[in-house]
C-alpha cells in the first residue's frame, strides 16, 4: 500500500555527511500510521517534518521546518527504488528546482541526496548527500 512506502525510514538513524558531520534522525508514525514524522539534529541545525500520502493525488506531501527559520513544502512519490519528493524555490534571487532522493534502500542503511536543478529539472547537481546508518539498539 502506498501509505507504507514510507516505512523503510522509521527509526533512529546515525547521519554522516560532508567531511565526517555527524547527526541524528528519529523518525516515528504518528496519528494511527498517517503520518510520518520526523526530528532531526546535526551540525546546529534542528528541524522536523511530516510526511502524508494523499488520497486526493496519490502522492506524498511533506512540510519541513527548522531551527533557521525555513519552511519547505515537498510533493513526490516512491518509483523504481527511489523516493523522490520535489518543490519550486529561489536561490541566489532565481526560480529553481529542489528535491530530495532516498535511493540504495536497504533495511540498514541508504543513501539521500539533496539535489537542486537551474534549468527547470533537465539536470540536477547534488548538494548535500547524507549517509544513514540504523542506530543499533543494545539493552544494557
Amino acid at each position: 500500500m502506498e501509505n507504507h512506502e514510507f516505512d523503510f525510514w522509521i527509526g533512529t538513524w546515525d547521519l554522516t555527511w560532508g567531511e565526517g558531520v555527524h547527526g541524528t534522525n528519529r523518525i516515528e508514525s504518528i496519528l494511527d500510521g498517517a503520518v510520518v514524522q520526523e526530528n532531526f539534529e546535526g551540525d546546529g541545525l534542528i528541524g522536523m517534518s511530516v510526511s502524508v500520502f494523499s488520497k486526493e493525488d496519490s502522492r506524498w506531501h511533506q512540510t519541513w521546518v527548522d531551527n533557521s527559520g525555513s519552511y519547505l513544502d515537498f510533493v513526490g512519490e516512491f518509483m523504481n527504488g527511489k523516493m523522490i519528493l520535489s518543490r519550486n524555490g529561489v536561490a541566489e534571487g532565481k526560480p529553481v528546482k529542489q528535491r530530495m532522493v532516498w535511493y540504495d534502500i536497504k533495511p540498514n542503511h541508504f543513501q539521500w541526496n539533496w539535489e537542486r536543478s537551474d534549468d527547470d529539472g533537465i539536470t540536477w547537481r547534488v548538494l548535500w548527500n547524507i549517509q544513514y546508518q540504523r542506530r543499533v539498539v543494545t539493552n544494557s
